[in-house]
């Protein structure tokens, strides 16, 4: 069953444009709510950047999509561990990429969030 998440209609020139608005900046989704995000940079990624996520708990979030940016790199290590000790599982991508699939996901209705840093 697909959930009421918002999609995303475009991406790059600093923003996203989900169901038809233009958002600028880089972009946290949780519980189907789009918000801004203050992660201009992986560089920038801390453990309160993804504090509404890890508020939401695993009953809402199967998984974090987390968009890095232009090129694919690992987040660091301080990320993955507090992601896996709330048993969210991490998938991490260049956020073209995870733009694509985050359409994809929600529209299978995956519990998931997305943290999408701005191209």
């Amino acid at each position: 069953m697909a959930r009421d998440a918002p999609s995303i209609d475009a991406y790059g020139d600093g923003g996203f444009r989900l169901s038809g608005d233009w958002h600028a900046g880089s972009l946290l989704i949780v519980a189907d709510q789009a918000q801004p995000w203050p992660v201009a940079a992986l560089a920038e990624l801390t453990t309160e950047s993804l504090a509404p996520v890890l508020a939401a708990g695993r009953a809402e979030v199967e998984f974090l999509l987390l968009g890095v940016g232009a090129r694919n790199a690992q987040p660091p290590r301080a990320i993955r561990e507090v992601l896996s000790a709330a048993g969210i599982g991490l998938e991490f991508m260049d956020t073209p990429a995870a733009a694509r699939i985050y359409n994809v996901l929600t529209s299978e209705g995956r519990r998931l969030a997305a943290a999408l840093i701005a191209v």
